[in-house]
């Protein structure tokens, strides 16, 4: 794999990490029984960690459409994850808050995410590791305002 002429293509290397550590992910949430994907687990943990978030702000913090985050959100709502209440303006907008159950599975899974994190991590530097994040963070910062996305 190291001779692999993709290596020193920045897309085709993001596109790859980002397959594998799905792949991974999904693999060990299916061996470990949980009933939720990684994809519901993002937005179950965004939830936790930020409080009541609107649909419009998950789909911003994730990058995903509209359509997608309402799926996900509608799935784990039949779970009883989480639920949506209606916003005080009257409006047709509801904010999404996480319930108990939700909160409990996302602290089951939270120690098994920050060990894939490990895997994932393995053997590289905490400096090299924050530097690429950083590169990550400008890359994303290049690309934001230049790609029209439905969300």
């Amino acid at each position: 794999m190291k001779n692999n002429p993709l290596r020193k293509r920045v897309g085709a290397m993001l596109v790859a990490t980002g397959v594998l550590s799905r792949g991974l992910s999904l693999q060990t949430f299916t061996e470990k029984g949980f009933d939720i994907t990684p994809e519901q687990y993002l937005i179950l943990s965004l939830l936790v960690e930020n409080g009541e978030l609107y649909q419009r702000q998950i789909s911003e913090l994730t990058y995903k459409d509209r359509p997608n985050v309402s799926r996900i959100i509608n799935i784990l709502e039949e779970k009883d994850l989480v639920k949506r209440i209606p916003d005080s303006n009257g409006r047709q907008i509801y904010k999404i808050i996480v319930t108990d159950k939700g909160r409990k599975l996302r602290e089951k899974i939270h120690p098994v995410t920050v060990e894939i994190r490990k895997i994932v991590t393995e053997g590289i530097a905490k400096e090299d590791l924050e530097k690429c994040l950083g590169i990550l963070g400008q890359m994303l910062e290049n690309m934001k305002d230049k790609v029209n996305l439905q969300i």
